[in-house]
């Protein structure tokens, strides 16, 4: 079941790494265009394989992205939470989803039909330019994610997975976390216990992890340490 875009709806999309380089007169008619569905927890979104027609933007709850092995193991490769976009390149090309999505938690999700934006393209070939700075966001945010799992011990990479969901420019905060901790071990290359362990050693740096939720006294002292040589002070 969807519905259109409600005003709150629409400032989370137009926050999005999609759409937040494109101006006003452009973005507007594709919004308008976007719908919104729920999913409960545990609901696929789409399977590896399909056929991409829709690019998705999360209004709020946890997304997965994963795919299965052939030996039938599940490897997490994304998590996605409110504001973040996903499937847009795979979408442009209408070519198969390379992993599958699924809620993670109940979960509300913006879904924009591939054929609007690129009706829009066509029509405007200047939006194209806000479209491959999208791309090279997603590029970058999968550098990112490769030097966080090669360079960084556990302890430093669940630090940057926290940072990442504080509010720009908080000196302090207090952020949701997946019910489903197993989903951010997967996410960062860790296992279960490992990721205990690095929850309890960052007490020591004023984080609190109670239940679904992390409380983080100082987001700069955090920064600084997931900075710090790992091979000085800390172990995976």
């Amino acid at each position: 079941m969807s519905a259109p875009l409600s005003p709150a709806l629409r400032r989370i999309a137009s926050q999005s790494r999609l759409f937040a380089t494109l101006p006003p007169d452009l973005r507007e008619p594709l919004l308008d265009s976007a719908r919104v569905r729920q999913f409960g927890r545990g609901d696929p979104i789409f399977h590896q394989g399909d056929t991409a027609l829709s690019l998705h933007i999360v209004a709020d709850g946890w997304i997965k992205l994963y795919r299965i092995a052939p030996s039938g193991a599940e490897a997490v490769v994304g998590t996605m939470t409110r504001g973040q976009s996903f499937g847009e390149p795979i979408a442009l090309r209408r070519a198969a989803y390379p992993v599958s999505a699924e809620a993670s938690t109940e979960a509300q999700v913006i879904v924009l039909p591939a054929e609007a934006l690129l009706s829009m393209l066509k029509a405007r070939p200047e939006a194209a330019i806000s479209v491959i700075a999208s791309t090279f966001l997603h590029l970058q945010g999968l550098v990112e994610q490769i030097e966080q799992l090669k360079a960084r011990s556990g302890t430093q990479r669940v630090a940057e997975f926290l940072l990442d969901l504080c509010p720009e420019g908080a000196d302090e905060a207090t952020v949701t976390l997946p019910y489903d901790k197993m989903l951010i071990a997967g996410r960062l290359g860790m296992k279960p216990e490992s990721l205990s362990r690095a929850f309890a050693r960052l007490r020591e740096h004023g984080v609190r992890v109670r239940q679904n939720s992390a409380t983080i006294d100082s987001v700069s002292a955090l920064r600084e340490m997931t900075l710090a040589d790992p091979g000085d002070a800390w172990s995976r």
